[in-house]
């Protein structure tokens, strides 16, 4: 394989990943692989702000939630199928993101990594105080909404494969951005802005762009979730600790690359689902990520696949 051709081993993978749990029909499986592709989609969308123009967005997990309750209540209210809501969601929640971008992409550093923790809790408390979409309480379905599909076991297998197509659907997003000159004028960006800016990249309409494109694959990811869950209320929709692990998965595997951040949360949803069903570290599982990510940080600061591929020129041809 030459340069450029990771798509061709890392979407084959991908699908046998997919594959796994119709082949073996096993329930547990599926609802495994499910976490998986959900936080494999949630890295690599997070990778294009943070890892492509350098801005830690500590409050990410906002647009998921504005693109699950757009969806929720189109489905609930209008009866909307899932993947024109699904669309719709996302749609929402990159406009949302083009729109607060252009205030708080002003900010660098850690002022921008607090404007945007503090921009997914004003969301959370407007969304508690709003009464037509649930207040606190949330939206529920009512279990017909799932006759479309189906019936509610036909739903789970839809909302399934309708998640395994949007995490091939962003990876190779992901990577096409990155390979094409507005990836390179990201790159520019993370770094040194300034020089960026003065080479004749429009960094203010970059950033904002880069935003949107990073918060449309979540907004469709809490389509997804909430209707196969078939609820939704505002602490698990702007949870900030999902945030967190976003950000943990993206800088596990290696930041600014695709590879990296589906590594990344490969192994993260390994580590969490071990940590969780150990009776010893089942509460101290973010704990135990955190001094992951810390050592990661100070000896390893390109993850792991930017530790792999600077220890192999074979490897660096692929691995991007």
């Amino acid at each position: 394989m030459g340069k450029g051709k990771t798509l061709f081993w890392l979407i084959p993978v991908l699908l046998i990943i997919v594959l796994i749990p119709p082949v073996t029909g096993s329930v547990t499986t599926r609802e495994g692989v499910f976490l998986i592709l959900m936080y494999v989609t949630l890295a690599v969308s997070l990778n294009i702000i943070l890892g492509y123009t350098g801005y830690v967005s500590f409050g990410h997990i906002v647009f998921y939630g504005i693109g699950g309750y757009v969806a929720f209540y189109l489905m609930k209210f209008h009866g909307i199928h899932l993947i024109p809501a699904m669309i719709l969601g996302g749609v929402g929640a990159a406009m949302a993101a083009f729109a607060l971008g252009e205030a708080v992409l002003r900010l660098r550093g850690a002022f921008f990594a607090i404007a945007t923790i503090g921009v997914n809790e004003a969301v959370k408390a407007l969304v508690n105080n709003l009464n037509f979409i649930g207040g606190a309480e949330g939206l529920f379905f009512n279990f017909r909404i799932y006759k479309a599909y189906g019936g509610a076991a036909r739903a789970i297998w839809f909302s399934y494969y309708t998640m395994a197509a949007l995490t091939i659907i962003t990876v190779i997003a992901a990577y096409l951005i990155k390979k094409s000159k507005f990836g390179l004028g990201l790159m520019a960006i993370r770094e040194d802005e300034d020089a960026a800016i003065i080479l004749g990249v429009n960094a203010k309409r970059y950033k904002s762009l880069a935003y949107a494109a990073s918060a449309f694959f979540p907004g469709m990811v809490g389509a997804v979730f909430f209707f196969k869950a078939g609820n939704i209320e505002p602490h698990d929709a702007f949870h900030l600790i999902k945030s967190i692990e976003m950000i943990f998965m993206v800088m596990l595997g290696g930041y600014g690359n695709v590879t990296g951040a589906v590594t990344g949360a490969l192994v993260y949803e390994r580590l969490k689902g071990f940590l969780l069903v150990n009776p010893l570290f089942k509460n101290l599982h973010m704990a135990i990520s955190g001094v992951i990510l810390l050592l990661i940080v100070l000896f390893t600061p390109q993850g792991i696949i930017g530790f792999i591929r600077e220890k192999s020129k074979k490897l660096r041809e692929i691995l991007e």
